[in-house]
């Protein structure tokens, strides 16, 4: 049975001598594994569609195990984020997320938008570092993970939050920082983004602008909260930190 699902390609895999399999996340059934034989010949017409980050229309063969890519056809390549070395490392932070932080066959249609617009918008130009904090924050609830955004995590006072705590998993209100001392004190601006970074959609952004202080503190709270919750250890989040590292400014 032939099966046509909208996909993105998040995984590649070289198969023996010729073939991939491609993981792609698809809007009709979430992640799934189809094989594309031939794709790593140069003449065949599976070659393009199969390379990561590819948004497109696939049709393939339904079996018990993988199924079988048929034909493709793409919708969009994310030109500039092929062609651009720290573009294309922050696509490979979001899309491996996407893949490590997903199980087999759970469809999640607002998922797959974030991800097809989170994609399209860096490609597009629009801050990465912004682009990547909103994913990041979104996918804490995909994970299972979500911190308490909406009020003091310890007493449930919905007060001005002073802090946020990797601890108690959320902001903590004034009067609840002797919970604990290494929590990370907040400007209201940073509190203010948190929450809607988790809450926005992506389509209602607009422009944002952020001082490289602003980035730096909700860079390393976001970070340290997956540290300590998430299990995950990413060769693409590495690379990225590594190319940080190397001091190019970031737009």
């Amino acid at each position: 049975m032939m099966q046509k699902v909208e996909g993105i390609v998040i995984r590649t895999t070289d198969y023996g001598e010729s073939n991939k399999i491609v993981t792609l996340y698809t809007r009709e059934f979430g992640k799934i594994g189809v094989m594309a034989r031939g794709a790593k010949k140069p003449k065949s017409r599976l070659t393009a569609v199969s390379q990561l980050f590819i948004h497109g229309t696939f049709l393939f063969q339904k079996s018990s195990g993988l199924g079988t890519l048929q034909q493709a056809e793409i919708i969009d390549s994310f030109k500039d984020v092929r062609h651009d070395l720290f573009l294309a490392a922050y696509a490979a932070y979001i899309v491996e997320m996407t893949d490590k932080l997903t199980d087999e066959r759970q469809p999640n249609p607002a998922l797959f938008d974030l991800l097809a617009k989170t994609l399209h918008y860096i490609d597009e130009g629009m801050d990465r570092d912004v682009l990547l904090y909103i994913f990041e924050m979104k996918m804490l609830a995909v994970a299972g993970i979500r911190p308490e955004l909406d009020q003091c995590a310890s007493c449930g006072r919905a007060d001005e939050p002073a802090a946020f705590s990797v601890k108690e998993a959320g902001f903590l209100c004034g009067r609840c920082l002797y919970r604990d001392p290494h929590a990370y004190r907040l400007t209201t601006q940073v509190a203010r983004l948190l929450r809607l970074f988790f809450y926005i959609e992506l389509d209602r952004l607009g422009q944002i602008s952020l001082k490289p202080e602003t980035k730096q503190q909700m860079k390393t709270i976001i970070s340290s909260y997956y540290d300590e919750y998430s299990g995950l250890k990413l060769k693409s989040k590495r690379f990225l930190e590594q190319l940080e590292r190397m001091d190019f400014p970031s737009s």
